[in-house]
């Protein structure tokens, strides 16, 4: 049998495929379609198929990561929400948290509210903290703002009421109102997207939830039937942004919860990779056609967060800690104001996409800078299944950037690569250096099409010591979603002191939300013996504005004493300090239910015969100005036998990417096929 992994990217979509029986992977990769994702997952499916003779029956599960409510936030195409809120409460979606994060650049603004005022209506009803009724829901107010939003012609209702994480049931009523008045209406309840105090952020995430549901589930359906058309049998299931699986019905209801799909699943992959080969310590470096995703990857497994914002929106559900920039091999070049040469956030996408692709594109792009400089094949790319025009890549970067410059071609290129990785290094120092980590220790891990042709300039400008360059980089998305167990998360807020006393009362929350989760996998169909229960606390010190996650192996009436030392233990590993006299605060129970999937192990890959072998040919690539154009070798990377060493400088192609090792680089290929680069002094774990 067989195991599809699916991402669907801004410029790309790709895909992996396991035999479960022999271990063997094999990759794909077509051009993304926009207007409608699903097109691409069809065509990649149906040919990947064909290729290697591999009968629909024979596929026993497909996971998909896809990017459409990211893109629906951050091009603000979402569906048409309105807003029922408690009484007073109509402005808390436009007031925010008054943080500014740009504080002294007056050129950038917040976000539209994604709600308009209009469509935010208060009703009278009120609970308080405790989850006490204090004032009634007013029912017909609530039918009113129904009827008013149908004549409108509204496709979401969001319903958020001051408390109702601790106390749903007006919540719960007034959707029942709603769906009578407007049957068609996709509504979204803070009490089930995120029952969680903090209201700003829990009415913000419900809206987004609300804002892509619409769309999200019109793409489901359409997916569903592309994949029904093929004749596969199994019910897909989407990656959300914490890593984990979920099915199709549950997306439909949080569809929010996939605004970090895609790039979770390379993480988790990276992950697997890493512990796999003895680099347990990874900085992961995704870059993409529009975008570079950045994370990092500590004692084998990935950094987790719940606060983050989306094109501007707080979401504030729990996700792998990705750090976004706009710099992608479709990042536009252009010149500012003053002329000064900038890169990104502007993408060209995969329509029109780069010049040298020869869709229509206008304007300079990375990608031209790397067919200019013929460190991309300036021929071919996708083993030959995509032309490249090359002479017109480097006459639109002579016109837009050289010439107004005053520059040759090939500084003009230099330059927009080089201030591509500055904007790459600043991100990875984000998720590093700023909070205490120590670059020197990790190794930096490179996928996506574009992240082998930047990882070695990046990592010599972070001091980062190896580059690691799994198989076909262009699909590690895909193929993380291969290494993917299904999983929710479920929270419950509860502000008390933490305490011998009162623990009895956490550990009855902690079985309401195991209950919760056993229920949620049975829904799920996961087999009893493949299910998993994974326990957290969010505490602080008494006074404090925010917390820190502390896992737990005990819930039970004895577990305090472990709870407390791990709390002391995170809390110097955040803050770099303890205040032992102070008292803790607990705010949110977690627990996140797994389900166990059955994963094609990570197979060892031997490849036989001379590093000569692999040669496809030479050609001049243009190396920096301090060694210019050098005579490289071009190598077949699925050729380069196992155990290969040699020094840079070598660009190997493989079809979904290719990777440049610089100048007096030693590079090696391990037993899984990973190539491992090494800068001048760099060692790699597997050496020391």
């Amino acid at each position: 049998m067989y195991r599809i992994g699916i991402d669907v990217g801004g410029t790309f979509t790709d895909f992996t495929m396991i035999d479960e029986d022999a271990g063997t992977v094999h990759f794909h990769k077509v051009p993304s379609t926009p207007h409608d994702p699903s097109e691409a997952i069809a065509a990649g499916i149906g040919q990947m198929l064909e290729q290697r003779g591999v009968s629909p029956a024979q596929v026993s599960h497909v996971g998909h990561g896809t990017t459409v409510a990211t893109n629906l936030i951050i091009e603000r195409k979402g569906a048409r929400v309105g807003l029922i809120t408690t009484h007073g409460f109509r402005d808390v979606l436009e007031i925010g948290r008054q943080t500014r994060p740009h504080l002294y650049d007056y050129s950038v603004g917040k976000p539209p509210v994604a709600v308009p005022r209009e469509f935010r209506i208060e009703v009278a009803e009120r609970v308080n903290a405790a989850g006490e009724v204090l004032t009634p829901l007013d029912e017909a107010a609530v039918r009113a703002a129904a009827e008013r939003y149908a004549q409108a012609g509204i496709e979401a209702v969001t319903i958020c009421f001051l408390h109702a994480y601790r106390n749903p049931a007006h919540e719960r009523r007034a959707a029942q109102i709603v769906a009578e008045v407007m049957p068609q209406a996709y509504i979204s309840l803070s009490s089930d997207v995120l029952p969680e105090f903090r209201e700003y952020e829990r009415l913000s995430t419900t809206v987004l939830n609300a804002a892509v549901g619409p769309k999200m589930a019109r793409y489901l359906e359409r997916f569903l039937q592309r994949v029904r058309e093929l004749d596969i049998r199994h019910e897909p299931h989407t990656i959300h942004s914490n890593g984990g699986l979920m099915s199709i019905a549950t997306v439909r209801q949080y569809p929010v919860r996939t605004c970090l799909s895609g790039p979770a699943a390379g993480v988790v992959g990276a992950a697997a990779v890493g512990r796999a080969i003895g680099s347990p310590d990874l900085v992961t470096f995704d870059v993409g056609g529009t975008s570079t995703d950045v994370s990092l990857v500590c004692d084998g497994r990935p950094l987790f967060t719940s606060h983050r914002q989306v094109a501007g929106y707080p979401v504030k559900t729990p996700m792998v800690d990705i750090h976004v920039i706009g710099a992608g091999g479709g990042s536009i070049a252009w010149l500012d104001d003053a002329g000064a040469l900038k890169v990104g956030p502007h993408s060209a996408g995969a329509v029109p996409g780069p010049v040298g692709y020869g869709r229509g594109g206008q304007e300079p792009t990375i990608t031209d800078a790397e067919i200019a400089l013929q460190r991309l094949n300036p021929v071919a790319l996708l083993n030959g299944r995509m032309p490249v025009h090359a002479q017109a890549a480097r006459q639109v970067i002579e016109q837009r950037v050289a010439e107004p410059l005053g520059l040759g071609m090939e500084a003009a290129a230099e330059g927009i690569l080089r201030i591509a990785a500055a904007n790459m290094s600043r991100a990875i120092r984000a998720v590093s250096t700023e909070r205490g980590y120590d670059l020197s220790r990790f190794a930096l891990y490179a996928y996506g099409g574009a992240g082998p042709l930047h990882a070695a300039e990046v990592a010599e400008e972070c001091g980062i010591p190896t580059v690691i360059v799994p198989q076909e980089p262009g699909t590690m998305c895909a193929r993380g979603i291969l290494l993917s167990d299904i999983s929710f998360d479920f929270v419950r807020s509860e502000i008390s002191l933490a305490s011998p006393d009162n623990w009895s009362a956490i550990s009855a929350i902690f079985e309401e939300l195991r209950a919760q989760a056993r229920d949620w996998l049975a829904e799920e169909r996961v087999d009893p013996a493949l299910r998993a229960c994974h326990s957290a606390i969010d505490a602080r010190y008494e006074g404090q504005n925010f917390e820190v996650q502390v896992g737990l192996d005990d819930t039970g009436p004895g577990g305090y004493a472990e709870f407390a030392r791990r709390f002391a233990e995170a809390h110097e590993r955040e803050y770099g300090y303890t205040v032992d006299d102070r008292k803790v605060q607990i705010i949110n129970c977690r627990m996140q239910a797994v389900g166990q999937v059955v994963k094609a192990p990570l197979a060892p890959r031997h490849v036989g015969g001379a590093l000569d072998d692999a040669l496809l040919g030479r050609r001049q690539a243009y190396f920096g100005a301090g060694h210019g154009w050098v005579d490289t070798p071009v190598y077949d990377r699925d050729r380069v036998p196992t155990g290969a060493r040699f020094t840079g400088p070598a660009l190997l192609e493989e079809m979904s990417s290719t990777t440049v090792v610089g100048v007096g680089h030693q590079a090696s290929v391990d037993e899984y096929g990973n190539l491992i680069i090494r800068l001048q002094g760099g060692t790699h774990e597997q050496d020391r």
